[in-house]
């Protein structure tokens, strides 16, 4: 029988790490930790019988090391490494690598046809691939930047930190916020939605991100979510790397 390959995946972003296995092409496993939880399940031996692994990392440049000290044969993931997709993006060297790993997933999933990932997280990133390019995107805040935004540049208003879907009108200060930072970040999000619909025709929409449960984008049929896209793109990127 073949050899069983097992590769370890990690994306490791500013809120959290979020970890897979791969068995032969497939998400065997996911879970979402705390980067110091991951950190301690490393020098703990945790997954000590996978020895081939995949790093995609956002964090500072310390952090980024510290974990790729403690990964067997790890491959560190960057926007510089062998791709199949081509881009026209004028700065490569600045762009995320999250932000490229989705493209690059998104490219997998179609590519006879034009996508676009929306990555709903921290920051809500919209990346286009359109006819086999990838041409850009945009970033704006996520839900927690939107709260501490109103906190920090408002003498009253509160810091709040739960999420979940929101009434239209808010019938007090903390529902109001919480109406104007949700409802207000749908809006956006399906207002972009409507205008790269208009600029290009037959486009796939991939939803990802630790914050998409709280949107609901009205089951359209050209509107998929897929919460481990940005997994998927960092494994792609691996096996043609490896």
């Amino acid at each position: 029988m073949p050899e069983t390959s097992k590769i370890l995946v990690i994306d490791a972003g500013n809120t959290s790490v979020k970890v897979a296995i791969f068995i032969d092409d497939q998400v065997y496993s996911v879970n979402r930790t705390s980067f110091a939880e991951f950190k301690e399940s490393l020098l703990n031996k945790e997954f000590s019988e996978i020895n081939k692994s995949a790093l995609c990392s956002v964090l500072i440049e310390q952090d980024t090391k510290d974990l790729l000290s403690l990964l067997p044969n790890a491959t560190l993931i960057n926007t510089s490494i062998k791709s199949d997709l081509s881009s026209v993006y004028k700065s490569m060297a600045t762009l995320g690598v999250d932000r490229w790993c989705n493209a690059v997933a998104i490219h997998a999933l179609k590519k006879d046809q034009s996508s676009i990932s929306i990555d709903i997280g921290t920051c809500v990133k919209f990346d286009a691939v359109i006819e086999g390019k990838y041409i850009g995107g945009s970033i704006s805040p996520g839900i927690d930047l939107r709260y501490k935004a109103l906190n920090n540049f408002t003498a009253a208003l509160p810091l709040l930190d739960f999420k979940a879907k929101s009434m239209l009108t808010g019938d007090s200060t903390t529902s109001s916020i919480h109406s104007g930072v949700v409802n207000g970040l749908l809006s956006e999000i399906n207002g972009m939605i409507e205008r790269y619909e208009q600029s290009y025709k037959g486009l796939t929409f991939f939803v990802t991100g630790g914050d998409a449960q709280y949107f609901d984008f009205g089951g359209k049929n050209n509107i998929f979510v897929d919460e481990n896209l940005t997994l998927k793109g960092i494994y792609q990127l691996y096996k043609l790397n490896a």
